[in-house]
């Protein structure tokens, strides 16, 4: 008489995602609860739920709503960190350079991700000043210190005559950011795609490296 065979399970417990890619599909969760709802109406079981997650695990690995938060900006920052290349920079002409200086900064600030969560930090700072404080320390000022490396980097090979880089970083900054950022936050024009936004930088690196002479 042949048996029937049959399909067995295989015993032991089943596999255990790790804490890293757990955390990866956290921090996407909480970007997507916060810029679709606010940081004020997330709970952290609602950020479990979106995530997958117990509250219990979502506990262990980001105890509070803040850490998420950093954690979501960080996220961001970390891939505009990674596109700038310091020495690569040192081998372009300096208004290549700048404009993709500038360009990434732009991308990173005028972004739909970006200016979603900059809209976020501006209208819920008051209940909340940890974020703005957040903000400043994960995103503006580490944008700030790259732009000012760049520029010391030109002032001591020779190409740039500056006294005051930090300064000047700020000025650049500002030229590349304020007129499509404000314009956007108060809701008179969209934000600008990606060639707008290179085009941008080109212009700004320009006047800034060229002046208005004729």
């Amino acid at each position: 008489m042949q048996e029937n065979a049959v399909t067995r399970r295989p015993r032991g417990r089943p596999q255990v995602r790790p804490d890293e890619e757990t955390l990866g599909i956290i921090i996407a969760a909480a970007r997507e609860e916060f810029l679709a709802n606010g940081f004020g109406s997330a709970s952290m079981a609602t950020l479990a739920q979106r995530a997958g997650v117990s509250t219990k695990t979502l506990y262990r690995l980001m105890p509070t709503k803040a850490d998420l938060f950093r954690q979501v900006v960080s996220a961001r920052m970390n891939r505009f960190i990674l596109d700038i290349d310091m020495d690569a920079l040192d081998s372009l002409e300096p208004v290549e350079a700048l404009s993709r200086v500038l360009t990434l900064f732009g991308e990173l600030s005028l972004g739909e991700e970006g200016s979603s969560i900059y809209r976020l930090v501006l209208t819920e700072s008051t209940r909340f000043p940890e974020l703005a404080a957040a903000f400043f320390d994960i995103a503006i000022q580490p944008t700030a210190d790259l732009i000012q490396t760049w520029l010391t980097r030109q002032r001591e090979r020779g190409v740039l005559r500056l006294d005051d880089p930090e300064t000047v970083s700020g000025i650049l900054r500002g030229m590349m950011l304020q007129e499509p950022q404000r314009a956007f936050l108060l809701g008179q024009h969209p934000l600008p795609d990606g060639a707008a936004i290179a085009a941008r930088a080109r212009i700004c690196a320009r006047l800034f490296l060229e002046g208005c002479r004729a």
